[in-house]
Protein backbone atom coordinates (compact mmCIF):
# COMPACT_ATOMS: atom_id res chain seq x y z
CA UNK A 1 0.00 0.00 0.00
CA UNK A 2 1.80 3.10 -1.25
CA UNK A 3 1.32 6.37 -3.35
CA UNK A 4 0.34 4.18 -5.97
CA UNK A 5 -3.16 3.96 -4.10
CA UNK A 6 -3.10 7.78 -3.59
CA UNK A 7 -2.43 7.98 -7.25
CA UNK A 8 -5.71 6.05 -7.83
CA UNK A 9 -7.63 8.48 -6.02
CA UNK A 10 -7.81 11.31 -8.38
CA UNK A 11 -8.07 8.80 -11.62
CA UNK A 12 -11.76 9.42 -11.72
CA UNK A 13 -13.51 8.73 -14.87
CA UNK A 14 -16.32 11.00 -16.49
CA UNK A 15 -18.69 7.87 -16.21
CA UNK A 16 -18.05 7.34 -12.09
CA UNK A 17 -18.32 11.44 -11.52
CA UNK A 18 -21.76 11.53 -13.63
CA UNK A 19 -22.36 8.10 -11.71
CA UNK A 20 -22.59 10.14 -8.27
CA UNK A 21 -19.48 8.12 -6.98
CA UNK A 22 -17.46 11.61 -7.10
CA UNK A 23 -18.24 15.38 -6.97
CA UNK A 24 -15.72 17.95 -8.57
CA UNK A 25 -14.68 19.31 -11.78
CA UNK A 26 -12.51 17.82 -14.38
CA UNK A 27 -10.49 20.96 -14.88
CA UNK A 28 -9.47 20.70 -11.44
CA UNK A 29 -8.67 17.14 -11.16
CA UNK A 30 -6.55 17.64 -14.44
CA UNK A 31 -4.90 20.38 -12.51
CA UNK A 32 -4.08 18.10 -10.02
CA UNK A 33 -3.06 15.17 -12.19
CA UNK A 34 -0.35 17.28 -13.66
CA UNK A 35 1.61 17.15 -10.13
CA UNK A 36 2.69 13.64 -10.60
CA UNK A 37 -0.86 12.51 -9.26
CA UNK A 38 0.29 12.76 -5.75
CA UNK A 39 -2.07 14.23 -2.91
CA UNK A 40 -0.82 17.04 -0.96
CA UNK A 41 -3.32 18.14 1.10
CA UNK A 42 -7.08 16.27 2.16
CA UNK A 43 -9.58 17.81 4.60
CA UNK A 44 -11.81 15.36 6.06
CA UNK A 45 -14.92 16.84 7.43
CA UNK A 46 -16.23 14.51 10.54
CA UNK A 47 -12.34 13.78 11.06
CA UNK A 48 -13.13 12.45 14.21
CA UNK A 49 -15.69 9.11 13.40
CA UNK A 50 -14.53 5.76 13.86
CA UNK A 51 -14.12 5.25 10.29
CA UNK A 52 -13.13 8.56 9.21
CA UNK A 53 -10.13 8.45 11.71
CA UNK A 54 -8.09 5.51 10.35
CA UNK A 55 -8.79 7.05 6.96
CA UNK A 56 -7.30 10.82 8.38
CA UNK A 57 -4.43 7.92 9.97
CA UNK A 58 -3.78 6.46 7.21
CA UNK A 59 -3.16 9.40 4.74
CA UNK A 60 -1.01 11.06 7.09
CA UNK A 61 1.24 7.83 7.17
CA UNK A 62 1.78 8.54 3.61
CA UNK A 63 2.53 11.71 3.94
CA UNK A 64 -0.28 13.74 3.26
CA UNK A 65 -1.06 17.07 4.67
CA UNK A 66 -4.45 15.89 6.75
CA UNK A 67 -6.83 18.91 8.31
CA UNK A 68 -10.37 18.08 9.64
CA UNK A 69 -13.44 19.27 11.59
CA UNK A 70 -15.65 17.35 14.45
CA UNK A 71 -18.01 19.04 16.15
CA UNK A 72 -16.26 17.63 19.60
CA UNK A 73 -13.55 16.54 20.72
CA UNK A 74 -12.53 13.52 21.99
CA UNK A 75 -9.48 10.79 23.08
CA UNK A 76 -9.61 9.73 19.14
CA UNK A 77 -9.76 13.55 17.98
CA UNK A 78 -6.76 14.42 20.84
CA UNK A 79 -4.69 11.56 19.55
CA UNK A 80 -4.65 12.99 15.70
CA UNK A 81 -3.77 16.72 16.87
CA UNK A 82 -0.59 15.08 19.22
CA UNK A 83 0.43 13.13 15.72
CA UNK A 84 0.33 16.97 13.90
CA UNK A 85 -2.98 16.86 12.48
CA UNK A 86 -5.06 19.91 12.35
CA UNK A 87 -8.89 20.30 13.93
CA UNK A 88 -11.15 22.53 14.56
CA UNK A 89 -14.47 21.85 16.47
CA UNK A 90 -16.78 24.71 15.16
CA UNK A 91 -18.16 25.42 11.58
CA UNK A 92 -15.99 27.87 10.30
CA UNK A 93 -14.65 28.68 6.81
CA UNK A 94 -11.92 30.41 7.83
CA UNK A 95 -10.47 27.71 9.52
CA UNK A 96 -10.12 25.52 6.22
CA UNK A 97 -6.34 25.17 4.70
CA UNK A 98 -5.26 27.42 1.86
CA UNK A 99 -4.97 24.58 -0.19
CA UNK A 100 -6.80 21.63 -0.45
CA UNK A 101 -6.60 18.82 -2.85
CA UNK A 102 -9.30 16.74 -1.88
CA UNK A 103 -12.48 16.84 0.68
CA UNK A 104 -13.92 13.24 2.19
CA UNK A 105 -16.79 13.91 4.26
CA UNK A 106 -19.14 11.29 6.16
CA UNK A 107 -23.12 11.07 5.66
CA UNK A 108 -23.38 12.04 9.24
CA UNK A 109 -22.74 15.68 8.33
CA UNK A 110 -25.42 17.51 7.50
CA UNK A 111 -25.82 18.74 4.07
CA UNK A 112 -26.70 22.27 5.20
CA UNK A 113 -23.26 22.31 7.33
CA UNK A 114 -21.34 25.67 6.30
CA UNK A 115 -18.21 23.88 5.34
CA UNK A 116 -19.69 21.33 3.10
CA UNK A 117 -21.52 23.96 1.12
CA UNK A 118 -18.83 26.22 1.05
CA UNK A 119 -16.74 23.31 -0.17
CA UNK A 120 -19.13 22.31 -2.91
CA UNK A 121 -19.64 26.00 -4.00
CA UNK A 122 -15.90 26.04 -4.77
CA UNK A 123 -15.88 23.16 -6.57
CA UNK A 124 -13.55 20.54 -4.74
CA UNK A 125 -13.95 17.05 -5.65
CA UNK A 126 -15.62 15.42 -2.48
CA UNK A 127 -15.52 12.25 -1.64
CA UNK A 128 -17.42 9.75 0.62
CA UNK A 129 -15.53 7.76 2.75
CA UNK A 130 -16.81 4.82 1.60
CA UNK A 131 -15.48 5.52 -2.18
CA UNK A 132 -12.20 6.27 -0.32
CA UNK A 133 -11.94 3.16 1.18
CA UNK A 134 -13.11 1.04 -1.93
CA UNK A 135 -10.05 2.65 -3.71
CA UNK A 136 -7.58 1.92 -0.79
CA UNK A 137 -8.33 -1.63 -1.42
CA UNK A 138 -8.88 -2.42 -4.82
CA UNK A 139 -5.30 -3.82 -5.59
CA UNK A 140 -5.04 -5.66 -1.77
CA UNK A 141 -6.51 -9.50 -0.55
CA UNK A 142 -9.43 -8.44 1.66
CA UNK A 143 -10.49 -9.48 4.47
CA UNK A 144 -14.02 -7.72 5.19
CA UNK A 145 -16.57 -7.94 7.88
CA UNK A 146 -20.88 -7.25 7.73
CA UNK A 147 -23.43 -7.82 9.97
CA UNK A 148 -25.65 -5.92 11.98
CA UNK A 149 -23.81 -6.98 15.26
CA UNK A 150 -20.68 -8.53 15.94
CA UNK A 151 -18.39 -7.27 12.42
CA UNK A 152 -16.06 -4.70 14.98
CA UNK A 153 -15.39 -7.46 17.42
CA UNK A 154 -14.63 -10.12 14.78
CA UNK A 155 -12.88 -7.54 12.85
CA UNK A 156 -10.78 -6.67 15.51
CA UNK A 157 -9.85 -10.54 16.15
CA UNK A 158 -9.09 -11.68 12.93
CA UNK A 159 -6.50 -8.51 12.64
CA UNK A 160 -5.37 -9.28 16.05
CA UNK A 161 -4.80 -12.76 15.09
CA UNK A 162 -2.90 -11.79 11.71
CA UNK A 163 -0.72 -9.40 13.19
CA UNK A 164 0.34 -11.37 16.90
CA UNK A 165 0.83 -14.64 14.81
CA UNK A 166 2.87 -12.83 12.14
CA UNK A 167 0.81 -13.01 9.10
CA UNK A 168 0.67 -9.32 8.87
CA UNK A 169 -2.50 -7.17 7.90
CA UNK A 170 -3.26 -3.59 7.35
CA UNK A 171 -6.58 -2.61 9.32
CA UNK A 172 -9.32 -0.55 9.38
CA UNK A 173 -11.15 -1.12 12.71
CA UNK A 174 -14.80 0.21 13.26
CA UNK A 175 -13.43 0.47 17.20
CA UNK A 176 -10.43 0.84 19.24
CA UNK A 177 -8.12 -2.31 19.84
CA UNK A 178 -7.31 -2.32 23.14
CA UNK A 179 -4.61 -4.58 22.20
CA UNK A 180 -3.07 -1.50 20.44
CA UNK A 181 -4.70 0.92 21.77
CA UNK A 182 -6.31 2.41 17.73
CA UNK A 183 -8.32 1.93 15.56
CA UNK A 184 -6.00 1.62 12.18
CA UNK A 185 -2.09 0.21 11.52
CA UNK A 186 -0.67 -0.93 8.29
CA UNK A 187 2.22 -3.32 7.59
CA UNK A 188 4.02 -4.33 3.99
CA UNK A 189 1.77 -7.24 3.88
CA UNK A 190 -1.09 -6.11 1.03
CA UNK A 191 -3.71 -7.84 3.26
CA UNK A 192 -6.90 -5.76 4.38
CA UNK A 193 -9.13 -6.19 7.16
CA UNK A 194 -11.99 -3.87 7.10
CA UNK A 195 -15.49 -3.66 8.96
CA UNK A 196 -17.63 -3.49 5.75
CA UNK A 197 -20.47 -0.92 7.66
CA UNK A 198 -24.03 -1.72 5.92
CA UNK A 199 -25.22 1.93 6.81
CA UNK A 200 -25.71 3.75 3.60
CA UNK A 201 -24.71 0.75 1.79
CA UNK A 202 -21.51 1.72 1.58
CA UNK A 203 -20.18 -2.36 2.11
CA UNK A 204 -21.35 -2.45 -1.90
CA UNK A 205 -18.66 -0.87 -2.64
CA UNK A 206 -15.76 -2.99 -1.19
CA UNK A 207 -14.28 -6.27 -3.24
CA UNK A 208 -13.58 -8.96 -0.56
CA UNK A 209 -11.49 -11.61 -0.92
CA UNK A 210 -12.92 -13.39 1.97
CA UNK A 211 -16.12 -11.96 3.30
CA UNK A 212 -17.67 -12.50 6.90
CA UNK A 213 -21.37 -12.07 7.63
CA UNK A 214 -22.47 -12.17 11.24
CA UNK A 215 -26.66 -11.55 11.22
CA UNK A 216 -28.89 -9.54 9.22
CA UNK A 217 -31.39 -8.55 11.71
CA UNK A 218 -33.69 -5.67 10.48
CA UNK A 219 -31.32 -2.25 11.05
CA UNK A 220 -31.19 0.93 9.20
CA UNK A 221 -34.47 1.10 8.02
CA UNK A 222 -34.20 4.89 7.58
CA UNK A 223 -31.51 4.03 5.05
CA UNK A 224 -33.18 0.63 2.88
CA UNK A 225 -37.23 0.97 3.69
CA UNK A 226 -37.76 -2.80 4.41
CA UNK A 227 -36.33 -5.39 5.64
CA UNK A 228 -36.03 -7.21 2.50
CA UNK A 229 -34.03 -4.50 0.63
CA UNK A 230 -31.81 -4.75 3.69
CA UNK A 231 -31.54 -7.88 3.04
CA UNK A 232 -31.03 -7.31 -0.50
CA UNK A 233 -28.20 -5.44 -0.04
CA UNK A 234 -26.31 -8.58 1.82
CA UNK A 235 -26.91 -10.95 -1.21
CA UNK A 236 -25.63 -7.83 -3.36
CA UNK A 237 -22.48 -7.88 -0.36
CA UNK A 238 -22.06 -11.53 -1.51
CA UNK A 239 -22.04 -10.56 -5.04
CA UNK A 240 -18.79 -8.16 -5.11
CA UNK A 241 -16.81 -11.38 -3.59
CA UNK A 242 -14.27 -12.26 -5.90
CA UNK A 243 -13.65 -14.84 -7.75
CA UNK A 244 -11.88 -18.05 -6.01
CA UNK A 245 -13.28 -15.86 -2.81
CA UNK A 246 -14.76 -17.40 0.46
CA UNK A 247 -17.70 -16.67 2.30
CA UNK A 248 -18.42 -17.32 6.04
CA UNK A 249 -21.46 -16.40 7.37
CA UNK A 250 -23.42 -17.62 10.91
CA UNK A 251 -24.90 -20.97 10.44
CA UNK A 252 -28.94 -20.18 9.75
CA UNK A 253 -29.17 -16.84 8.34
CA UNK A 254 -32.22 -15.98 6.75
CA UNK A 255 -32.26 -15.97 2.80
CA UNK A 256 -28.83 -17.37 3.16
CA UNK A 257 -29.53 -19.90 0.01
CA UNK A 258 -29.46 -16.44 -2.15
CA UNK A 259 -25.94 -15.24 -1.42
CA UNK A 260 -24.07 -15.85 -4.04
CA UNK A 261 -20.49 -16.95 -3.46
CA UNK A 262 -18.85 -20.03 -5.19
CA UNK A 263 -17.34 -21.03 -1.92
CA UNK A 264 -19.38 -20.78 1.29
CA UNK A 265 -17.95 -21.92 4.89
CA UNK A 266 -20.73 -21.84 7.68
CA UNK A 267 -19.89 -21.10 11.63
CA UNK A 268 -21.93 -21.54 15.14
CA UNK A 269 -21.56 -20.88 18.65
CA UNK A 270 -22.71 -24.77 19.28
CA UNK A 271 -24.50 -26.08 16.50
CA UNK A 272 -23.00 -29.42 14.78
CA UNK A 273 -24.95 -28.65 11.89
CA UNK A 274 -22.33 -26.02 10.84
CA UNK A 275 -18.63 -26.30 9.39
CA UNK A 276 -16.93 -24.30 12.51
CA UNK A 277 -18.55 -24.68 15.53
CA UNK A 278 -17.47 -24.02 19.36
CA UNK A 279 -18.01 -27.27 21.59
CA UNK A 280 -16.94 -27.92 25.80
CA UNK A 281 -17.38 -24.08 26.51
CA UNK A 282 -17.21 -23.32 30.27
CA UNK A 283 -16.88 -20.24 32.40
CA UNK A 284 -14.80 -19.69 35.02
CA UNK A 285 -13.89 -16.22 36.48
CA UNK A 286 -15.18 -14.42 33.65
CA UNK A 287 -13.14 -16.66 30.79
CA UNK A 288 -14.07 -18.91 28.62
CA UNK A 289 -12.19 -21.96 28.11
CA UNK A 290 -13.86 -24.27 24.31
CA UNK A 291 -12.84 -26.33 21.70
CA UNK A 292 -13.31 -25.78 18.61
CA UNK A 293 -14.74 -28.20 15.54
CA UNK A 294 -13.56 -27.23 12.36
CA UNK A 295 -13.96 -29.06 9.21
CA UNK A 296 -14.51 -32.12 11.51
CA UNK A 297 -11.08 -31.78 12.89
CA UNK A 298 -11.18 -30.77 16.82
CA UNK A 299 -8.97 -27.92 18.34
CA UNK A 300 -8.74 -28.51 22.21
CA UNK A 301 -7.62 -25.48 24.86
CA UNK A 302 -8.97 -21.88 23.29
CA UNK A 303 -9.29 -19.63 26.12
CA UNK A 304 -10.83 -16.32 25.38
CA UNK A 305 -10.72 -13.16 27.94
CA UNK A 306 -13.43 -10.80 26.88
CA UNK A 307 -17.14 -11.27 28.26
CA UNK A 308 -20.14 -12.19 26.75
CA UNK A 309 -20.98 -16.04 24.71
CA UNK A 310 -22.02 -13.89 22.01
CA UNK A 311 -17.80 -13.21 21.84
CA UNK A 312 -17.29 -16.90 21.72
CA UNK A 313 -19.01 -17.02 18.52
CA UNK A 314 -17.42 -13.94 17.57
CA UNK A 315 -14.17 -16.37 18.00
CA UNK A 316 -15.55 -19.36 16.28
CA UNK A 317 -15.79 -16.78 13.00
CA UNK A 318 -12.40 -15.22 13.78
CA UNK A 319 -10.58 -18.53 13.93
CA UNK A 320 -12.79 -19.60 10.37
CA UNK A 321 -10.90 -16.73 8.92
CA UNK A 322 -7.45 -17.78 10.04
CA UNK A 323 -7.82 -21.21 9.35
CA UNK A 324 -8.61 -20.73 5.96
CA UNK A 325 -5.59 -18.53 5.67
CA UNK A 326 -3.17 -21.77 7.05
CA UNK A 327 -2.52 -19.92 10.02
CA UNK A 328 -0.82 -22.21 12.50
CA UNK A 329 -3.25 -23.42 15.18
CA UNK A 330 -1.13 -22.62 18.18
CA UNK A 331 -0.61 -19.34 17.04
CA UNK A 332 -4.33 -19.10 16.80
CA UNK A 333 -4.93 -20.00 20.46
CA UNK A 334 -2.40 -17.73 21.35
CA UNK A 335 -3.94 -14.91 20.09
CA UNK A 336 -7.48 -15.61 20.68
CA UNK A 337 -6.30 -15.79 24.20
CA UNK A 338 -3.94 -12.84 24.18
CA UNK A 339 -7.36 -10.58 22.82
CA UNK A 340 -7.93 -8.04 25.44
CA UNK A 341 -11.20 -7.01 23.04
CA UNK A 342 -12.61 -3.62 21.81
CA UNK A 343 -13.17 -0.81 23.76
CA UNK A 344 -17.01 -0.43 24.77
CA UNK A 345 -17.32 -4.20 23.93
CA UNK A 346 -18.09 -5.48 26.76
CA UNK A 347 -15.89 -2.92 28.54
CA UNK A 348 -15.10 -3.84 32.41
CA UNK A 349 -14.88 -0.44 33.70
CA UNK A 350 -15.17 -2.22 37.49
CA UNK A 351 -14.73 -5.91 38.18
CA UNK A 352 -14.48 -6.71 41.71
CA UNK A 353 -17.12 -8.64 44.07
CA UNK A 354 -19.07 -6.23 45.50
CA UNK A 355 -19.66 -4.68 41.81
CA UNK A 356 -18.99 -5.25 37.98
CA UNK A 357 -19.49 -2.10 35.82
CA UNK A 358 -19.70 -2.75 32.26
CA UNK A 359 -19.95 -0.12 28.99
CA UNK A 360 -20.82 -1.75 25.82
CA UNK A 361 -21.74 0.28 22.39
CA UNK A 362 -25.06 -2.26 21.79
CA UNK A 363 -27.76 -0.09 20.18
CA UNK A 364 -29.65 -2.94 18.51
CA UNK A 365 -32.20 -4.75 20.55
CA UNK A 366 -30.18 -8.22 19.35
CA UNK A 367 -27.19 -6.79 20.33
CA UNK A 368 -28.78 -5.35 23.84
CA UNK A 369 -30.58 -9.05 24.58
CA UNK A 370 -26.62 -10.85 23.73
CA UNK A 371 -25.12 -8.41 26.36
CA UNK A 372 -27.41 -8.49 29.23
CA UNK A 373 -27.76 -12.42 28.78
CA UNK A 374 -24.06 -12.76 28.84
CA UNK A 375 -23.92 -10.50 31.81
CA UNK A 376 -26.57 -12.61 33.76
CA UNK A 377 -24.54 -15.89 32.84
CA UNK A 378 -21.25 -14.52 34.21
CA UNK A 379 -22.09 -12.95 36.86
CA UNK A 380 -25.70 -14.64 38.19
CA UNK A 381 -26.95 -12.95 41.60
CA UNK A 382 -26.41 -10.07 41.43
CA UNK A 383 -29.16 -7.18 40.55
CA UNK A 384 -28.82 -5.75 36.77
CA UNK A 385 -29.59 -2.51 36.42
CA UNK A 386 -28.90 -1.25 33.20
CA UNK A 387 -28.87 2.50 31.25
CA UNK A 388 -29.43 2.39 27.68
CA UNK A 389 -29.35 5.76 25.51
CA UNK A 390 -31.47 5.33 22.17
CA UNK A 391 -29.69 6.05 19.20
CA UNK A 392 -31.74 7.88 16.44
CA UNK A 393 -35.20 8.52 16.06
CA UNK A 394 -35.94 6.30 13.14
CA UNK A 395 -34.66 3.45 15.01
CA UNK A 396 -36.13 3.67 17.93
CA UNK A 397 -39.79 4.39 16.31
CA UNK A 398 -38.73 0.67 14.35
CA UNK A 399 -37.58 -1.30 16.96
CA UNK A 400 -39.12 0.24 20.36
CA UNK A 401 -41.37 -3.16 20.97
CA UNK A 402 -37.66 -4.99 20.45
CA UNK A 403 -35.84 -2.79 22.65
CA UNK A 404 -38.51 -3.20 25.51
CA UNK A 405 -38.23 -6.89 25.51
CA UNK A 406 -34.40 -7.05 25.68
CA UNK A 407 -34.76 -4.49 28.67
CA UNK A 408 -37.04 -6.70 30.45
CA UNK A 409 -34.03 -9.03 31.34
CA UNK A 410 -32.42 -6.58 33.31
CA UNK A 411 -34.24 -6.19 36.80
CA UNK A 412 -33.83 -2.28 36.53
CA UNK A 413 -33.60 0.11 33.67
CA UNK A 414 -32.61 3.77 33.06
CA UNK A 415 -33.27 5.40 30.16
CA UNK A 416 -31.37 8.16 28.89
CA UNK A 417 -32.84 10.54 25.83
CA UNK A 418 -32.31 9.56 22.26
CA UNK A 419 -29.24 10.36 20.52
CA UNK A 420 -30.23 12.17 17.34
CA UNK A 421 -26.95 11.88 15.46
CA UNK A 422 -27.35 12.79 12.04
CA UNK A 423 -31.38 12.98 12.42
CA UNK A 424 -33.83 15.97 13.02
CA UNK A 425 -36.43 14.86 16.10
CA UNK A 426 -39.73 13.28 15.51
CA UNK A 427 -42.77 13.60 17.11
CA UNK A 428 -43.61 11.28 19.27
CA UNK A 429 -41.09 9.58 19.17
CA UNK A 430 -38.74 9.70 22.53
CA UNK A 431 -37.38 7.42 25.35
CA UNK A 432 -40.90 7.34 27.03
CA UNK A 433 -42.13 5.42 23.53
CA UNK A 434 -39.55 2.41 24.90
CA UNK A 435 -40.14 2.92 28.85
CA UNK A 436 -44.21 2.70 28.01
CA UNK A 437 -43.34 -0.69 26.68
CA UNK A 438 -41.63 -2.18 29.36
CA UNK A 439 -43.90 -4.18 31.35
CA UNK A 440 -42.16 -6.23 34.37
CA UNK A 441 -38.89 -4.36 35.13
CA UNK A 442 -38.86 -1.32 37.26
CA UNK A 443 -38.11 1.70 34.62
CA UNK A 444 -37.28 5.48 34.61
CA UNK A 445 -36.40 7.80 32.49
CA UNK A 446 -33.65 10.54 33.16
CA UNK A 447 -31.77 13.51 31.44
CA UNK A 448 -28.14 12.74 31.81
CA UNK A 449 -27.15 15.31 35.14
CA UNK A 450 -30.58 14.04 36.89
CA UNK A 451 -29.09 10.26 36.09
CA UNK A 452 -25.43 10.89 37.70
CA UNK A 453 -26.94 12.67 40.52
CA UNK A 454 -29.36 9.40 41.29
CA UNK A 455 -25.77 7.27 40.72
CA UNK A 456 -24.03 9.29 43.23
CA UNK A 457 -26.80 10.13 45.80
CA UNK A 458 -28.92 6.89 45.45
CA UNK A 459 -27.24 3.65 43.38
CA UNK A 460 -24.16 4.21 45.00
CA UNK A 461 -25.80 4.55 48.27
CA UNK A 462 -27.67 1.42 48.29
CA UNK A 463 -24.77 -1.13 46.95
CA UNK A 464 -25.32 -5.08 48.30
CA UNK A 465 -22.26 -6.13 49.31
CA UNK A 466 -23.19 -9.87 50.22
CA UNK A 467 -24.43 -10.47 46.41
CA UNK A 468 -22.84 -7.63 44.11
CA UNK A 469 -24.28 -4.79 41.91
CA UNK A 470 -24.10 -4.97 38.10
CA UNK A 471 -24.23 -2.01 36.30
CA UNK A 472 -24.57 -1.95 32.60
CA UNK A 473 -24.13 1.29 30.00
CA UNK A 474 -24.97 0.84 26.48
CA UNK A 475 -25.62 2.87 23.73
CA UNK A 476 -23.89 4.17 20.46
CA UNK A 477 -24.20 8.20 21.18
CA UNK A 478 -22.34 9.95 23.89
CA UNK A 479 -22.79 7.70 26.77
CA UNK A 480 -19.94 7.21 26.70
CA UNK A 481 -18.67 10.37 28.02
CA UNK A 482 -20.67 9.20 31.19
CA UNK A 483 -18.52 6.10 31.75
CA UNK A 484 -15.42 7.81 33.76
CA UNK A 485 -17.48 10.01 36.19
CA UNK A 486 -20.10 6.86 37.21
CA UNK A 487 -16.70 5.19 37.32
CA UNK A 488 -14.88 7.26 39.93
CA UNK A 489 -18.33 7.78 41.54
CA UNK A 490 -18.26 4.05 42.24
CA UNK A 491 -15.06 3.78 43.21
CA UNK A 492 -15.26 6.47 45.53
CA UNK A 493 -18.11 4.50 47.48
CA UNK A 494 -16.71 0.60 47.46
Amino acid sequence: MNHNIIKKLLSVSQAEMQGGHFTGHEDLLTKIRDKNHLLKSIYFLGIGGIGMSALAKYFHEKGVKVSGYDREKTELTREMELSGISIHYTEDISALPEQIDMVVFTPAIPPDHQELVYLKQKGHPLFKRSDVLRLITEQTFNICVAGTHGKTTITAMVAHILRSGGYGCNAFLGGISVNYQTNYWSHPNRVVVVEADEYDKSFLKLSPDIAVITAMDPDHLDIYGTVEAMEEAYIQFTGKIRDGGLLIHQFGLKRAKNFKASRILTYSLQNPSADVYADEIRMHNGKYKFDIVYKGNRWNGFVLQTGGMYNVENAVAAVSVAAELNIEEEKIKEAICSFQGVKRRFEYKICTREMVFIDDYAHHPEELKALIRGANTLFPGRKCTVVFQPHLFSRTKDLADAFAEALELAHEVILLPIYPAREQSVEGVTSELIAKKIKNTKKAVMTKDEFLTWIEHTYSKSINREFGEMLIMAGAGDIDKLADPVQKILMKAL
